[in-house]
């Protein structure tokens, strides 16, 4: 007797030429059924060359049928329309929520805010991956302590996918493991996009409940790539409370409004809020003045995930690899575990109260 859980597990030992992942985490198979000596499915064969759909059939065969030599197995191949398949979740279907960290300037702490938020919510016992999709200041190697680090390569029907690097419980790609630390990175509109979509179509990445994607300053061709490559859950917009950093966070903020982009903001992180001395714990100093995160909040009608003080610590923290959300020690452990609690509530009722967001497709 065939045993349909028996042959589900099976198709998970098959590799996803998209994903790497398995055929059925990649949501390729449908219908499937067994009818007696029947085992009848439909399989997805889009983004497949003749080559690797003719090999994956293959393989599914010698699969089932060596754990059922009698069986007659029936194999519909479907090809949908590339809008459908962006409704079945894109590139990454395995990834449960995809969060783009943006600001409109350089020099917010955007990165350190990435960093400890993808670490805050691994602690909490999510799944997290992250990508350092600034190519031309990559800085997440330096955070996490992994300079000089290589991502792995698996071969895939004869296609070579990278496998993230992972600590500190998250999964992480970036242009810095792949080109030296002083090289300089020359990249220009389509040599932009193609890196981008190499970290999310030609990437490993697991099962995630969080992909953290720490985004450029500005609103460029990466910031556009993003968005039309995968369903984007929302945006987290960083800034600090300084007039000119809220000016040109107010265009980031709007770039994910536009209406044929249509992201919805989950909220704003305000950094360096104010300066705390480290021998005068409860002082407050406000060097970069104040209510420039509210006044975000009030523009995206979003809410304020959370106020991070300016402390040297955190930029000790970075600087040693052992960020601050991953230190229990850290004074800023609590503000970030706080911070990475205010998100995951701000997603679960975005994702109560909205339909999914879909893969942009922009007119040029």
């Amino acid at each position: 007797m065939i045993d349909n859980n028996k042959v589900v597990d099976l198709l998970r030992e098959i590799p996803d030429p998209s994903t790497g992942k398995d055929i059925v985490t990649g949501r390729r198979i449908s219908n499937l059924r067994v009818e007696g000596n029947n085992i009848l499915f439909t399989l997805m064969a889009n983004t497949m060359d003749e080559k690797t759909k003719a090999q994956l059939n293959s393989n599914i065969y010698a699969k089932l049928k060596n754990e059922y030599p009698d069986a007659e197995i029936h194999i519909h191949m479907n090809r949908v329309s590339n809008q459908e398949l962006k409704d079945l979740g894109g590139s990454l279907p395995q990834i449960k929520n995809i969060i783009a960290v943006a600001s409109g300037k350089g020099g917010v702490g955007k990165s350190t805010i990435s960093v400890n938020t993808a670490i805050a919510l691994s602690q909490m016992g999510y799944r997290v991956g992250l990508i350092d999709a600034d190519l031309y200041g990559p800085s997440i190697p330096t955070m996490l302590g992994l300079k000089g680090q290589r991502p792995g390569v698996k071969k895939v029907y004869g296609k070579d996918k990278l496998i993230p690097i992972e600590k500190y419980g998250i999964h992480t790609m970036s242009i810095g493991f792949i080109v030296d630390e002083e090289q300089a990175v020359i990249l220009r509109g389509p040599r932009l996009s193609g890196v981008i979509k190499q970290f999310i179509t030609e990437t490993i990445w697991p099962e995630l409940d969080y992909l953290v994607v720490d985004l450029p300053p500005g609103t460029g061709d990466i910031q556009l790539t993003l968005v039309q490559t995968v369903p984007v859950t929302g945006g987290l917009i960083v800034t600090t409370p300084q007039d000119v950093a809220i000016a040109d966070a107010v265009k980031a903020m709007n770039m994910f409004m536009m209406d044929n982009i249509k992201i919805p903001i989950i909220g704003v992180v305000e950094n360096m809020s104010w300066f705390t001395p480290a021998e005068l714990p409860d002082s407050q100093y406000f060097i970069f003045g104040k209510g420039g995160g509210q006044k975000l909040v009030d523009k995206s009608r979003s809410c304020l995930i959370a106020q991070v003080p300016l402390v040297q610590g955190l930029r000790e923290s970075g600087d040693s690899g052992i960020p601050a959300a991953y230190d229990k020690e850290h004074p800023l452990y609590t503000t970030f575990m706080e911070m990475a609690q205010k998100l995951a509530q701000e997603v679960s009722k975005r994702n109560q109260n909205m339909a999914p967001t879909k893969q942009v497709q922009l007119k040029t």
